[in-house]
C-alpha cells in the first residue's frame, strides 16, 4: 500500500481493515492490551536459543529480535463510531550472517523448538544466498551493551485510558465541528505500543517499550447552492508520546496568524475541530490565488512534510546507491555531490540534522533495530551537504566506520534495514517571531498545515500544496487565499531560505506511516523546525481551469 492512499483510507471508519494484516495483528478484547507479555528473563533464554543455533550452524553473526506489537485505532464519523480495533503481534525475527551473507527468517512460534527451525532457515537462506553473492557483508563494530532498558517517557499509557473516554473525545470534536458550519466530520485515534527486545552475539541484551500515538479528522464544509466545497485537515502531529498529548494543556500552546492554534506538546481536539470548521466554510469564498513568485511563511507542520520528502528520503544512503529504484526511486543528491564537500543543498543558515533522540518525536529510541545506539549528526550544515543515513553494513561505503544507528524493522516478521531518522531544520539563533517575519514580507502567503504534493523519482522537482493559506501584503496579513501550491526544486528551494524563526517556534511535524522497501515496510518519523521563510518562490493556481 502506498502512504498517501493510506492517508485517504483513515478518514474511513474501515480504514484499519485495509492495513497490512501482519502489522495490525491478531484482534484482541481492549482488556487484553494491559497483559504484560513475556518476562524479559525469558525473553533473553529464548533469544540465546537463535544466537547459540545460529552460531552451531556456521553463522559468524547472529541477531533475535522478539517483538509485542499493540495497536489500538479508534473512527468515527458525525455521531457515530465506525470501528474500534485492537490487535497484538507477538514473534521473533531472527538474522544471520554465514559466507559473508544475511540470511533472514521469523516464526510466532516463541519456543525453543520454534526459534530452533527459524534459525536453521534463516542460516539456509544465507547459504542459498551466498552462492550468487558478489562481495561479503562488512559490518561496521558495533559497542556490546550487556543487558539494557529504554522507555519512551510517558506520562500516561494510551492501554490504561477506557475505549469510552476516547470515543467520547472524538464524538466530541465531531459535534464541536458541526456546531460551526461543518457538513461532514470523521475523526480518527491510532495509537501504537512496540515492546522490542534486542539481542546479538555482539553481546547486547536490549528491552525497549516504545509509544506512539496520532489523533486526526477532516472537515468538510459544502456550499450547498453551487454544490462547492472544502475541508480542513486536523493541526496535529502524529506524536512520540503518551496519552497526555490529548490533554490539551494550555501552555504547551502557540498562537499563529489569524487566531490558528500551533500545538507544540500537547493537543486539544476540540477547539482544533471548532477552529477547522469555521475555516473550510472560510475556505468557500476565499480568493483564488493569483500565480506568481511569492515569499513563502511555512509553519513547521507544513514544512515538515517538505522536509520529509526533499531531505529525508534523497539522503537515505540506500536509495542513493539505487537500492530503491524498482520501488521508492533514486536520489539527486549523489556521492559525487557528496564528495566535493562543498555542494549547496540550501543557503548559509540551513542546517539540517538526522537524530533518533529527539523527546517526543515518533523516531526516538534509545537503539535502532541492530543494538546501535542512537545519536544526532548533520546531513547539511552551513547550507553544505555533509552526510547521509546509513546503517552498519552500508557505512564503509561512505568511508565511515561508524552506523548511524537508524536501522528499523516495521515487525518481528520483517528484515530490518536503513530507515529514514528524525531529519529537522534547526531554528533560528537570533530572536525572531512568527509575528517579526510577517513584517518583513512585503509580497508573500502564509502556509499551514499539509496538502496534496508530488515529487518526482529523485526527489529533486516538487509541489506542495497546504492546509490553509493567508495573504501578506506589505507586512500584514489580508485575507484567506486558496488554490494555492508551490513548485521548485530540492536545491532551488533550499537556497532561497531567507529567516528562520528561533527555538521558542520550534514544533514537529510527523508521518505515522511511511513507506519503503520491498516487501514494503512503514515506519514513523518526525520532523522539527521553526517557521521559515523562503523567498521568491514559484506559486500555481490549482483551481484554475487550462
Amino acid at each position: 500500500m502506498k502512504r498517501r492512499d493510506f492517508i485517504q483510507y483513515t478518514g474511513l471508519g474501515a480504514g484499519a481493515l485495509m492495513m497490512p494484516s501482519l502489522l495490525l495483528g491478531n484482534d484482541i478484547p481492549a482488556e487484553a492490551l494491559l497483559n504484560p507479555g513475556m518476562d524479559v528473563a525469558i525473553k533473553k533464554r529464548m533469544a540465546d536459543v537463535a544466537l547459540n543455533t545460529a552460531k552451531s550452524l556456521g553463522a559468524s553473526y547472529a541477531d533475535a529480535r522478539i517483538g509485542r506489537y499493540l495497536n489500538q485505532y479508534v473512527f468515527t464519523r458525525e455521531d457515530k463510531v465506525q470501528n474500534v480495533v485492537n490487535t497484538e503481534s507477538f514473534g521473533i525475527g531472527i538474522r544471520v550472517i554465514v559466507n559473508g551473507t544475511w540470511g533472514f527468517a521469523s516464526t510466532n512460534s516463541v519456543t525453543e523448538d520454534g526459534i530452533k527451525k527459524a534459525t536453521d532457515q534463516a542460516v539456509a537462506i544465507a547459504k542459498a544466498n551466498s552462492k550468487i553473492q558478489k562481495e561479503e557483508v562488512k559490518l561496521a563494530p558495533v559497542k556490546s551493551h550487556g543487558e539494557v532498558t529504554w522507555k519512551t517517557p510517558i506520562k500516561k499509557d494510551f492501554k490504561d485510558v477506557p475505549v469510552s473516554e476516547k470515543v467520547d473525545l472524538l464524538l466530541s470534536a465531531n459535534a464541536a465541528a458541526l456546531e460551526n458550519g461543518a457538513n461532514y466530520v470523521n475523526s480518527g485515534l491510532f495509537m501504537v505500543n512496540e515492546q522490542k527486545y534486542f539481542a546479538s552475539t555482539d553481546g547486547s541484551y536490549i528491552d525497549q517499550d516504545v509509544h506512539r500515538i496520532w489523533p486526526t479528522f477532516t472537515v468538510t464544509a459544502i456550499d450547498k447552492g453551487t454544490g462547492k466545497f472544502k475541508s480542513r485537515q486536523a493541526m496535529s502531529a502524529p506524536m512520540g508520546m503518551g496519552y497526555e498529548y490529548m490533554d490539551g494543556l494550555t501552555s504547551e500552546k502557540l498562537k499563529g496568524p489569524e487566531g490558528l492554534n500551533l500545538y507544540r506538546k500537547s493537543y486539544d481536539i476540540v477547539e482544533d475541530a471548532t477552529l477547522a470548521a469555521k475555516q473550510a466554510k472560510a475556505r468557500l469564498t476565499a480568493k483564488s490565488v493569483e500565480a506568481g513568485k511569492y515569499d513563502l511563511v511555512l509553519e513547521p507542520n507544513h514544512l515538515g512534510l517538505t522536509i520529509h520528502e526533499s531531505v529525508g528520503h534523497p539522503l537515505e544512503l540506500d536509495r542513493v546507491l539505487g537500492y530503491e529504484a524498482n520501488y521508492a526511486g533514486t536520489s539527486f543528491a549523489t556521492l559525487d555531490k557528496w564528495k566535493t564537500k562543498n555542494f549547496k543543498y540550501g543557503s548559509d543558515i540551513v542546517n539540517l540534522v538526522a537524530d533518533k533522540t529527539q523527546v517526543g518525536s515518533l523516531g526516538a529510541v534509545g537503539y535502532d533495530d541492530e543494538g546501535v545506539k542512537t545519536k544526532e549528526w548533520d546531513l547539511v550544515r552551513n547550507g553544505i551537504l555533509t552526510n547521509y543515513q546509513a546503517i552498519r553494513d552500508q557505512v564503509h561505503m561512505i568511508d565511515q566506520n561508524e552506523s548511524h544507528g537508524c536501522c528499523y524493522s516495521q515487525s518481528w516478521n520483517d528484515v530490518q534495514f536503513q530507515r529514514m531518522p528524525n531529519v529537522s531544520l534547526e531554528p533560528g539563533k537570533d530572536k525572531y517571531s512568527i509575528d517579526d517575519m510577517i513584517k518583513d514580507v512585503e509580497k508573500g502567503i502564509y502556509i499551514a498545515g499539509r496538502g496534496s504534493y508530488s515529487i518526482d523519482q529523485q526527489r529533486y522537482n516538487f509541489q506542495f500544496g497546504g492546509t490553509v493559506f493567508y495573504e501578506i501584503k506589505n507586512g500584514k496579513i489580508v485575507g484567506m487565499l486558496d488554490d494555492v501550491a508551490y513548485q521548485s526544486n530540492t536545491q532551488e528551494f533550499w537556497n532561497s531560505c531567507a529567516k528562520i524563526c528561533d527555538k521558542d517556534d520550534y514544533r514537529m511535524f510527523g508521518s505515522f506511516f511511511d513507506g519503503k522497501g520491498q516487501p514494503s515496510q512503514i515506519s514513523a518519523v518526525s520532523h522539527g523546525s521553526s517557521t521559515t521563510r523562503f523567498n521568491g518562490v514559484n506559486v500555481i493556481n490549482t483551481g484554475r481551469k487550462i
